[in-house]
């Protein structure tokens, strides 16, 4: 019966590890996981970027906002007129907001080799994509201790 347990106890822990989520704490090991063909999934806590609207710096929202890089593009630095090397994914998504009505909610993230973040996110009107709401978001790749906005993950599970 004992053995049994342990058995048991050895499987569950084996599959929860198995669903762990590892941190990816710069440029580098995340575009190791996008070369690797991993998932790699973003998470973005607003209050720790610079936030500018209109070209104007304001207190960014108490908000958290995530999304996974499905579709993506990588530049060298220099193969586009770029000074920095650099990773880009973008989604939108029609979403109804309280006082706007329907809106496309379009959301840029753009990660440099310096491991700084640029995130885009404009609300456009569905009918004529006019922007009625237009924020540029500032920050870095957040590491142990350091808060600083965008907090990337990937799945540790290893193929065989």
């Amino acid at each position: 019966m004992k053995s049994l347990i342990t058995t048991a106890l050895i499987v569950i822990v084996a599959a929860s590890q198995a669903d762990a989520q590892v941190p990816l704490k710069d440029f580098a090991t995340l575009m190791q996981a996008l070369n690797q063909g991993k998932e790699v999934r973003a998470v973005l806590h607003y209050a720790e970027f610079r936030l500018l609207v209109d070209g104007k710096e304001t207190a960014a929202p108490d908000a958290i906002g995530g999304m996974s890089f499905g579709t993506f593009e990588y530049f060298a630095a220099g193969s586009i007129g770029n000074s920095k090397a650099f990773v880009t994914t973008s989604e939108t998504v029609l979403i109804s907001h309280p006082s706007r009505g329907y809106v496309y909610n379009y959301v840029k993230l753009k990660v440099y080799e310096d491991n700084a973040v640029d995130l885009v996110a404009r609300y456009l009107n569905p009918t004529t994509f006019e922007v009625v709401m237009d924020e540029i978001f500032y920050g870095q790749i957040s590491t142990e201790g350091k808060n600083r906005g965008a907090y990337f993950f990937t799945d540790d599970s290893e193929e065989e």
